[in-house]
């Protein structure tokens, strides 16, 4: 494998700066990071807050994570996680008698014994913090609050991590994804050196609606009634399916004369051209137009539709670094050695263009999750039962006192943004080549 001359060039001069002999590129950047301490802390509380996300379930649950009752041993928190996939089946006693009222000989209840979609009838219309469930246990307290339906605070603010988590990683999952290959394309190939036979560029014309026909015009029942997440994998599994079914057409028709004259495709022109048009359009005004055509509301569609629009920013960067990348002397070199151009594109361009994305990223991560909390606040796109930091913050609206649903769930999205900042700050900096001295 090729190594970048400008990775060969950083690595040398680090070791003359007496940097330490054999450090790679990335643990001189992990000392630069270290010494940006407000960046180092940063990334502490995302760690905490990725355990939270991950572990929610069992830090707050209306369910024991142990319990003896009438004899038999449960773990409910655990079998839950069976029930949702299918693999197993609650008992009807635990369908007819909530489980804060079971007769257990034996409990181990979560540090919060609730869940956010808890409702404690006797602490409803926003009890203050420190209620006491009327249980006779100071385990069963609201320590934060609760709501007007009497929704735990600090158990709504555990599950929202994990919806403020999942829509920041996902969508810029999505948008990384999106802006990386079509930013490097641009870049890479510019408008004269990306070229399609005549019959490769007809057949994927023709694939674009037949794709969106046949993946979701018509499964638009199934997406709307069957599990959303594993509907998409099969529409998406039926468009890769499609365009490799008709790239595999247009290998065999090119041998036509005719068919198989290449056409030049202006990759760059037509790159930053979706980048104007998406950047033109205000992304509220997107987002409420999108969410207008989908019938039901699901947190999913939030991701995606946050992932569809904020590609652009990466896209821009992955670019301008491709631009400065393919004149190196080791692509150069790459091309020389008779290496396919798709093989320079990914195995040694784009490695040593992610520099700028990385960076954006954390920004985007950021964007997205207040995107997503204001989105929440004003009640679109979220389920109504689905309990967010932005729908806590809306709930809050209805009685001013109640100062706790506005204090801690904005807490709670400030901290989070202020996080992914400082680490975008900081990667900034590591990154930065003018201050490796």
């Amino acid at each position: 494998m090729l190594i970048g001359v400008k990775k060969e060039q950083e690595i040398a001069a680090q070791l003359s700066t007496g940097k330490g002999k054999g450090q790679s590129y990335w643990s001189v950047v992990r000392q630069q990071f270290r010494k940006n301490r407000m960046a180092v802390w940063a990334l502490r509380l995302l760690y905490v807050l990725l355990f939270v996300a991950l572990t929610g379930d069992f830090i707050a649950n209306e369910k024991p994570l142990y319990c003896q009752l009438e004899g038999e041993t449960h773990f409910p928190v655990f079998r839950s996680y069976l029930v949702s996939v299918g693999l197993a089946d609650w008992e009807a006693k635990f369908f007819q008698t909530p489980w804060h009222e079971h007769d257990y000989e034996t409990a181990v209840w979560p540090p919060v014994p609730f869940s956010a979609s808890t409702l404690d009838i006797s602490n409803a219309n926003y009890a203050a913090p420190g209620a006491v469930r009327e249980v006779g246990d100071y385990t069963f307290t609201h320590w934060l609050g609760t709501d007007e339906l009497g929704r735990d605070v600090l158990a709504g603010l555990i599950s929202g991590t994990r919806i403020a988590m999942l829509v920041g990683i996902v969508a810029m999952a999505i948008a990384t994804l999106i802006g990386g290959i079509l930013g490097a394309l641009g870049g890479y190939f510019g408008d004269e050196r990306f070229k399609l036979s005549r019959a490769r560029l007809w057949l994927n014309l023709l694939g674009l609606p037949l794709a969106y026909f046949y993946g979701f015009g018509s499964r638009s029942f199934a997406l709307r009634e069957g599990p959303l997440f594993t509907e998409l994998l099969i529409s998406l599994g039926i468009i890769f399916g499609l365009f490799a079914l008709l790239n595999a057409m247009a290998s065999l028709l090119k041998r036509v004369p005719v068919l198989g004259k290449e056409v030049r495709i202006p990759l760059d022109l037509t790159v930053m051209r979706l980048i104007e048009i998406f950047n033109s359009i205000p992304a509220l005004l997107l987002i409420l137009s999108i969410v207008a055509i989908i019938e039901e509301k699901s947190i999913f569609y939030i991701m995606a539709i946050i992932g569809l629009i904020r590609w652009t920013g990466i896209a821009r960067f992955m670019r301008a670094e491709l631009l400065r990348v393919r004149s190196l002397e080791y692509i150069e070199a790459a091309q020389a050695l008779g290496y396919s151009e798709w093989r320079t594109l990914f195995r040694h361009a784009m490695p040593n263009a992610l520099t700028p994305v990385l960076i954006t990223v954390a920004f985007g991560i950021a964007s997205a999750i207040l995107l997503e909390a204001f989105l929440s606040f004003l009640g679109i796109g979220v389920p109504p039962d689905e309990v967010t930091w932005g729908s806590m913050l809306n709930g809050s609206r209805s009685k001013a006192s109640a100062w706790w649903l506005a204090v801690f769930p904005g807490f709670a999205i400030f901290l989070t943004v202020t996080i992914f900042n400082l680490l975008g700050e900081g990667l900034t900096d590591a990154l930065d080549p003018r201050r490796k001295q």
